[in-house]
């Protein structure tokens, strides 16, 4: 379809505000998004629609645009109901690039325009999609009480008697239809997430067709809106954040218009997908706030300010101020050429979600921020139990990846890797840095441990990490200079930066890929440091006990 058909459609409720010559182009895709950077699920012919929560001023807009036109999208819809008018600096950009700019009016939905180009791009479908979609789309337009995925799914089954239902990538139940029957266990839902994953990481196209149990399931992925599976740069950039749909049936038997159907019934799915992605962006910008307030040393009370605001944001109606926890999480790849800390920040958004709750909304009350391969979460705690023994619990590392190992270690393959550390908690802004720290240890025992998906809490870090302010200074003296004072001498004769190398080895888990990518080096050459440093302390670096050693000889010199 082309743009000139959107502006003719008045239930649209667009107004266009330049690019008058451009209304040729064709529209090959939808796409919702406030990310300051979305190219990467660009594929190139999207209408962009943004309700321009990315806008913090106007030096903004040049660069969000220029990423567009890059991507080659169609044009871009800006929402009015947030800012009211369009800003002039965002129709100063679209006119410099040619980019045609239309405004949204704060009545029109941005899932009605979704579900129109989807309709005409997707041409003439089976009559019975053209029905579903066209009964959803009035249901929706009668209050949110009458949108979301478990509207679709029913339709499915009143309609078409399929019984449906949409999964996390951990597989927790996030819709299922009421003419489905009892919901799908617990055991059944993980079992069909780690096939969608393992799938998906072999390359294989949807839908995925397995048996469990004398059943046959067939899965199809749910991609943000628009995105095309070629859009992401690496299947592993999205395979640990995007929802799958779950069909009882067997899809190697249907004709292309009930996969049309299906295909269909994913983007209206991703529609509600990528509106409670969206809805994440303040309590991710608020966690980032204190971050960042934390890392770089600032007053208790600034920070506790943030706390204030961030607090009833996360748990509404809460009179008094909650305790924290802080996870740290890491999602790191073979090969580094994927970025970790996204991956991670969405993989944790999903994991502190109580397995057992059914829909999104708990995640409403974690906020994760990222930085770099690393993301962290700012978990409010209203009410922190306590032990017979006396001792606070919280989330416990554990219980977090219970039910959730067996998927995610599908999706990491055998080239990717979990590592999660959990602090405990605390009662106040003073305490945020040492539970962040905390999280950080925490983390960094796990990463010494073997397997795909591992977690530590902070429990763990009783005998080491925590008494290191009370180690006396004759004792961490000594201690230091036996292990470090060999390399350290080492280094001053020959230059063979040994201590640097130590630094990164551990830091990188023990990887020599990542080291070597780090250091510049060659495999070979990191591993003849390496063993030149166990030559010279008598320690074995694949060992755990010998590695906390030396990560802590490092941390106390």
């Amino acid at each position: 379809m082309r743009l000139r058909a959107l502006l003719d459609t008045d239930a649209l409720g667009l107004r266009l505000l330049g690019g008058e010559n451009e209304l040729d182009r064709t529209v090959r895709g939808v796409m919702t998004t406030d990310l300051r950077d979305p190219s990467r699920y660009l594929s190139g012919g999207e209408l962009v629609l943004t309700g321009l929560a990315w806008r913090r001023d106007a030096d903004d807009s040049e660069p969000f645009v220029r990423i567009l036109v890059q991507a080659g999208v169609a044009a871009l819809a800006a929402g009015e109901a947030e800012l009211g008018d369009v800003p002039d600096d965002l129709v100063l950009a679209c006119a410099r690039h040619r980019l045609p700019l239309f405004a949204v009016h704060e009545s029109v939905a941005f899932a009605t325009i979704t579900e129109h180009v989807v309709r005409q791009v997707s041409g003439e479908r089976a009559g019975d999609l053209a029905a579903v979609v066209d009964r959803h789309r009035r249901m929706m337009t009668s209050g949110p009480a009458g949108g979301g995925p478990d509207v679709v799914l029913d339709l499915l089954g009143s309609d078409l008697d399929l019984r449906a239902w949409v999964l996390s990538p951990t597989g927790r139940l996030i819709a299922g239809s009421k003419v489905a029957g009892p919901a799908l266990p617990a055991e059944t839902c993980a079992r069909l997430a780690a096939e969608h994953l393992a799938a998906t990481r072999t390359g294989r196209r949807g839908p995925h067709r397995i048996q469990l149990h004398g059943t046959t399931y067939s899965l199809f992925p749910v991609r943000s809106s628009g995105r095309s599976p070629q859009a992401a740069r690496d299947v592993r950039e999205t395979v640990l954040s995007d929802w799958l749909l779950a069909v009882e049936a067997d899809a190697g038997d249907w004709p292309g218009e009930r996969l049309d159907l299906l295909q269909g019934v994913t983007q209206l799915i991703a529609v509600e997908r990528d509106r409670r992605e969206a809805a994440r962006t303040v309590r991710r910008r608020l966690a980032q706030e204190v971050l960042e307030l934390v890392q770089t040393g600032a007053a208790p009370a600034e920070i506790a300010a943030r706390l204030r605001v961030a607090a009833p944001v996360l748990l509404p109606g809460l009179g008094a101020a909650p305790h924290w926890q802080v996870v740290v999480a890491r999602v790191e790849w073979d090969g580094n050429e994927v970025e970790g800390g996204p991956v991670a920040q969405s993989l944790l958004e999903e994991v502190l979600v109580d397995p057992l709750a059914t829909g999104p909304e708990p995640s409403d009350r974690i906020a994760v921020a990222h930085t770099g391969d690393e993301a962290i979460a700012l978990v409010p705690l209203p009410a922190v139990a306590t032990e017979h023994d006396g001792s606070e619990t919280g989330l416990l590392a554990d219980a977090l990846l219970q039910s959730v190992r067996e998927p995610l270690s599908a999706g990491l393959n055998d080239d990717g890797r979990l590592t999660l550390g959990v602090s405990a908690a605390v009662h106040s802004a003073e305490g945020l840095r040492g539970a962040l720290e905390e999280a950080r240890h925490a983390r960094r025992v796990a990463a010494a441990r073997t397997g795909r998906v591992c977690a530590a809490g902070h429990q763990e870090l009783a005998s080491h990490v925590l008494l290191l302010p009370f180690v006396p200074d004759d004792v961490r003296r000594a201690f230091t200079a036996r292990l470090l004072d060999p390399l350290t001498e080492y280094d001053r004769r020959h230059r063979a930066e040994l201590i640097p190398t130590l630094e990164a080895f551990l830091d990188c888990d023990g990887s020599w890929t990542r080291c070597a990518t780090r250091l510049h080096l060659h495999v070979n050459t990191l591993r003849y440091r390496v063993g030149r440093i166990e030559q010279l302390t008598g320690r074995d670096l694949s060992r755990l006990e010998d590695k906390l050693d030396f990560f802590l000889a490092l941390r106390m010199s």
